[in-house]
């Protein structure tokens, strides 16, 4: 049985979490039904807009994405500092561009006056959705029940379009992050879906390579922001470009029609974080195989799970191997 959503979050662990949402049709999220030969590839479209759409709404940053033929992968950063600066009256807008809201919600975004009773009957809807705003379960929520329902209507049925839950990991250091997020990025690739990461369709990796052409990062993506300094900015701690060419050259790596190999001296990102090159590729490839829950050092693991109480350490002999 698979661990509770609460006992697999701790934000003083880690912001960073890797989602996975498995659809119970199989090909039948976006791929071609071989027996029809019916294609529902525009579906791909639908939960790549409505993923950047909700990163807007929510105090959720979407870092990496990748939207597969019946699986869709997705790193988001929690941003729960920001829905405590948020003001009430932003917190209302916000929500209300999901879901309609309560007469009293409206009532005090047009001015209106609100007695005592309604007041405090806001100030309790106005606490809820503020942590609503920055939770993984209902961002990942109101992605997957707007897919359900537009593809249920598409297809004249109703019933389970997902599978009942969705594999949530922690990534709760830089390496795991990364590897990672280029795991999500080249998952096309892999699939043999795309020849490169730039001609991935529905995937973040093409969105950057987009932006980075015209020296600019997507607003709708989480940013990088450099390496570790000591007044660290939010964002992602690494160089774009260092993480855009580490991407393109595992790739190589990946394709076997491609010649490819790595060295400290083509990928300095890789020595800063300690990672064997040998190592990368095996992370990159089959991340979701060989961690299964949190993702981080070994010291890193520790304190995740000590804090969680969680009896066992997962992952803690293949962590050693390859974030040695």
């Amino acid at each position: 049985m698979g661990l509770a959503r609460k006992c697999q979050i701790s934000l003083s662990d880690t912001r960073y979490y890797h989602c996975v949402s498995r659809c119970v049709r199989r090909t039948f999220l976006c791929g071609e039904d071989k027996l029809t030969g019916r294609s529902y590839e525009h579906r791909r479209s639908w939960v790549e807009e409505r993923l950047l759409f909700l990163g807007q709404v929510f105090c959720i940053d979407v870092c990496a994405y990748a939207v597969m033929s019946n699986h869709t992968h997705v790193v988001l950063y929690v941003d729960d500092k920001k829905t405590e600066r948020l003001s009430d009256r932003a917190i209302l807008i916000r929500w209300h561009k999901l879901f309609k809201g309560s007469p009293c919600a409206h009532m005090y975004l047009k001015g209106e006056y609100l007695d005592e009773g309604q007041r405090y009957f806001l100030d309790k809807e106005i606490q809820k959705y503020r942590q609503r705003l920055s939770s993984i379960s209902w961002f990942m929520r109101v992605l997957n029940e707007n897919i359900a329902r537009r593809a249920n209507k598409e297809d004249g049925c109703t019933g389970h379009f997902w599978e009942g839950r969705f594999k949530s990991q922690a990534l709760l250091d830089e390496p795991a992050l990364m590897a990672c997020m280029a795991y999500v990025d080249l998952n096309p690739l892999r699939a043999k879906m795309a020849n490169t990461p730039e001609e991935s369709e529905h995937t973040s990796i093409k969105m950057r390579c987009e932006q980075a052409k015209m020296a600019k990062q997507s607003k709708l993506l989480a940013r990088f922001i450099g390496s570790p300094r000591k007044h660290m900015p939010k964002g992602l701690p690494f160089e774009l470009k260092s993480y855009l060419e580490l991407v393109e050259l595992t790739g190589k790596c990946i394709r076997t029609d491609k010649r490819g190999y790595i060295t400290k001296s083509e990928a300095p990102i890789l020595e800063r974080l300690n990672i064997k090159a040998q190592n990368w590729l095996k992370l990159t490839t089959q991340f979701e195989k060989v961690f299964h829950g949190a993702v981080g050092k070994p010291h890193s693991l520790d304190m995740y799970c000590e804090k969680l109480q969680h009896k066992r350490r997962r992952n803690l002999n293949i962590s050693e191997t390859l974030f040695a």
